[in-house]
């Protein structure tokens, strides 16, 4: 086990970033056609082909999945992944033609100190094919990928990753852009908000602090002006249990209780949270009804390990308007 989301036999991720945009792009794909849902709990999403994976619709599998900085202009990174699947002639049959399936969704990461005068050439769809090409079982978490450039209320966030074994023997695993409006730390941190469910010492190893602060009233947000208002935390959460749609979109509704355990406050009108659910559907389920109320709760709790695991595992970089964990907090507890 990698603690990753690769742990579901025959996902890849690969990651491209720009160190000069500060921002970057993830895509998740898999030996063969995933099936997949989304669930959206934030007020400002940014998406490409979200649609088509609501239950009620025809498409029944993606070829990919993508999460980008760049808002709006960070959708293009779908269409690069799109153009290089197509080469390898992989999509969904019509007739003769074959048309890849590549929901995206996006961060706003356009005010966190980077270079964003890229002219008239979106940088994104090539950073989206770049990504693609690196895809592989190992992938760095941090600042990679989507989340290159992302931020949080008070510190750095990132790219993160986890995940664990249900009692049937099928694996779990999440993958998040950590962009957050609000914090992951209680108060001032140095105590991530997700330590119950951390596994071993995967962010820190700092458990609940001896004594609870007294927590104000009101959370630490961007609008206290630590960052600029530039927020969305966005993810995916896969297995190898065969889930229908619907059940798959159950999975990133209860998945969303992740955000809520590892960020205060979550769910903002002014974030853009969003789960993808994606299966490789390659074990059978045995007890369907007993099976997914544990999926469901693990995916949360894995899902909080991995929000935690960005921000403690985000690296400095020259220009950056926030510290990162470690050189904030260094070895604290």
């Amino acid at each position: 086990m990698r603690n990753l989301i690769t742990d579901v036999p025959g996902l890849a991720v690969g990651n491209a970033s720009c160190e000069r945009l500060k921002s970057g792009v993830t895509v998740l794909t898999a030996d063969a056609p995933l099936r997949a849902s989304v669930a959206i709990h934030g007020g400002a999403p940014g998406t490409r082909e979200a649609a088509l994976l609501d239950p009620r619709f025809t498409v029944e599998s993606v070829d990919a999945l993508v999460l980008s900085g760049g808002s709006a202009f960070g959708l293009d990174a779908a269409s690069g992944v799109q153009m290089a699947l197509a080469a390898q002639g992989r999509g969904f049959a019509v007739g003769t033609a074959r048309v890849p399936i590549v929901p995206g969704a996006i961060l706003f990461d356009l005010l966190n100190g980077g270079d964003k005068d890229w002219g008239d050439t979106n940088p994104y769809g090539a950073l989206g094919r770049k990504a693609l090409a690196a895809a592989a079982p190992d992938f760095e978490i941090g600042s990679h990928g989507a989340g290159a450039g992302a931020t949080t209320a008070t510190l750095k966030g990132g790219l993160g990753s986890a995940s664990a074994r249900l009692s049937s023997g099928a694996t779990i695993g999440a993958l998040v852009a950590v962009n957050a409006l609000g914090s992951a730390v209680l108060g001032e941190g140095p105590h991530f908000w997700a330590a119950p469910f951390e596994k071993g010492d995967e962010f820190g190893g700092l458990g609940w602090p001896a004594a609870l602060p007294a927590l104000p009233g009101r959370p630490r947000t961007k609008l206290d002006g630590l960052s600029e208002g530039a927020n969305t935390t966005i993810a995916i959460i896969a297995t190898d249990l065969a889930l229908s749609k619907a059940e798959l979109q159950r999975l990133a509704v209860a998945t969303h209780d992740g955000f809520a355990r590892a960020l205060w406050p979550a769910h903002t009108p002014l974030d853009g949270d969003l789960i993808f659910a994606a299966s490789t559907a390659a074990r059978e389920m045995r007890d369907p009804l007993a099976e997914t109320v544990e999926i469901g709760a693990v995916a949360a709790a894995v899902m909080s390990r991995a929000i935690a695991r960005a921000v403690h595992a985000a690296s400095p970089a020259p220009g950056d308007l926030l510290p990162t964990w470690t050189e904030r907090f260094g070895g604290k507890s």
